[in-house]
């Protein structure tokens, strides 16, 4: 075969590859069942492009990670990966930019190869565009050839052109799922004061439900819920909602205050009670006579306490040390924590019948990626606070970066999210912009990389870039320091805890989190 004779061989397969592609588009706009649609959508590209494995996903409208998606040449647990750690770089990338993604070896690109997940599964030929713009309705990611090369310009241009023209018929087919939704929150925003919960999720719902059941009631409870998820914002509209309102809301953050000196600051000492106590002072409990009391990481409250506390609790009496004379208060304990209180009382870290005091009942808050139809409203109230607080001049979330919010992966929830705006608020608007744009947000991402203004400013590589490798770096040293200590002072937790100016307590939680165990003795 001559040169010439095989460069029109090519050219004829690409024009019966964009026949082909055409006319499976025209035949699926005539699906209606979702799961089908997204089968034989997927299908029709794996196929023209000669792709090994597939991924097509389209957004919920709502916001929700409710989404529908289709895989072909994945296992369940692949496809999982997909979703979750893979989607943190290459497809947030292209979701987060609006452009396609093309690499011929991800562990090798310098874009993505730092992503643990990208290297544990060796990715290779990748192909990623998101279905439609500003903002995507979806995503298609294919991964690896059937033929022995990679990905070329053409496969590119290909995938790119049937994102774009599948995007309308896939918003046609289910435009009744982008109805306007009712707000489930507006109920109980009517009939209740819930200052600080911003959010019109299901998952808030519930919680403000939970809410509305339990502040009029007279009962202890306990509030659960990861780092930053805002138990103590629950706790306050508890207390506001409750025939206690008028009385003062007083928290103690359990794990601030050294060991020895939580007691006196729950319960009050009087002068000389203790090598610290130079006058007499008054505790928590005195304070929030009247009120609620929030015992905020009450895991990390010692033995001796909890067993005063669980007296607290029965006789609504105390003693303030070094005073022996009972006293009264009339106070609602509420309790928070991010510990699993069950392993600890197996563990004999915490009291159970202190548990089953404080567990009358119990409100769990869920995590931020529970919430992402709250995302975009959360980012925005925080947008304005930090303005307000600051007295900026007027800045705007740019739809790039609330994507780019959409599609990091929060592991402080709320709190780290509320960090994260705020600096990046400061940082526009001291460069004069009326934007907030996603290197505002992920600086270390914007310094790292040459991503311009035009080029692309990934998102959950950025949230990982900004958040995750740097915690995941802390952590690292976290863990081999408490492992040297512990090995130092030959495993005893109260002596490691002591030179760390640590809580006993956290450090058993440490040692659990860290997966530590003790070396088995020479012999």
């Amino acid at each position: 075969m001559t040169p010439t004779s095989s460069s029109s061989d090519v050219r004829i397969s690409r024009l019966e590859q964009e026949r082909d592609l055409y006319l499976g588009l025209l035949d699926l706009n005539a699906e209606t069942d979702r799961e089908a649609f997204l089968a034989r959508a997927l299908a029709l590209v794996v196929e023209v492009v000669g792709a090994k494995q597939g991924y097509l996903e389209l957004f919920s409208p709502d916001g929700d990670d409710a989404r529908c998606y289709h895989a072909t040449g994945f296992s369940g647990d692949e496809v999982e990966r997909i979703r979750t750690l893979v989607s943190r770089g290459v497809i947030a990338h292209a979701v987060a930019t609006g452009s396609v993604v093309r690499t011929p070896a991800a562990f090798l690109d310098p874009r993505f190869r730092d992503r643990e997940s990208v290297q544990r599964s060796k990715l290779d030929a990748v192909i990623c565009a998101p279905i439609g713009a500003d903002p995507p309705v979806g995503v298609l990611y294919l991964q690896g050839q059937v033929e022995p090369h990679t990905f070329g310009d053409e496969d590119a241009q290909q995938v790119e052109k049937f994102a774009r023209l599948l995007a309308p018929i896939a918003s046609d087919r289910f435009r009744e799922e982008s109805a306007p939704q009712t707000d489930p929150t507006t109920p109980y925003r009517r009939r209740l004061k819930l200052h600080g919960l911003v959010g019109r999720s299901a998952a808030l719902a519930e919680v403000f439900q939970e809410i509305e059941l339990v502040a009029r009631l007279n009962v202890s409870l306990l509030i659960t819920g990861e780092t930053g998820t805002g138990k103590s914002l629950v706790a306050q509209a508890i207390h506001k909602n409750s025939p206690r309102e008028s009385g003062p809301f007083v928290a103690l953050n359990c794990a601030a205050i050294p060991e020895d000196l939580l007691e006196s600051e729950l319960f009050g000492a009087r002068k000389g009670a203790h090598s610290t106590a130079t006058r007499d002072s008054e505790g928590k409990v005195t304070a929030a006579n009247g009120g609620t009391l929030l015992l905020d990481e009450i895991g990390e409250l010692p033995i001796t306490a909890q067993a005063k506390l669980l007296q607290f609790l029965q006789t609504k009496e105390y003693f303030v040390l070094g005073d022996s004379q009972p006293r009264k208060a009339d106070v609602r304990i509420i309790a928070a924590t991010n510990l699993d209180l069950i392993e600890a009382v197996r563990e004999r870290r915490f009291r159970e019948d202190l548990l089953f005091r404080l567990n009358v009942v119990s409100i769990r808050m869920p995590s931020l990626s529970e919430r992402k139809a709250d995302l975009a409203l959360l980012a925005k109230y925080f947008c304005d606070k930090a303005i307000e607080t600051h007295g900026l001049s007027r800045v705007e979330l740019s739809p790039s970066a609330l994507r780019s919010i959409e599609a990091a992966e929060w592991r402080g929830n709320v709190r780290q999210l509320a960090h994260a705006i705020e600096a990046a608020a400061i940082r526009s608007a001291g460069q004069g912009l009326s934007q907030l744009q996603p290197s505002h947000l992920f600086r270390t991402l914007s310094e790292a990389t040459s991503s311009s203004a035009e080029g692309g400013v990934s998102a959950r590589d950025a949230a990982d870039a900004a958040h995750g490798t740097f915690q995941e770096e802390t952590r690292g040293f976290q863990r081999d320091l408490l492992a040297r200590v512990l090995k130092t002072a030959d495993w005893n937790v109260a002596a490691a805890a002591q030179r760390l100016d640590l809580t006993r307590g956290h450090v058993y939680t440490l040692i659990k989190a860290f997966g530590l165990t003790r070396d088995p003795p020479v012999r």
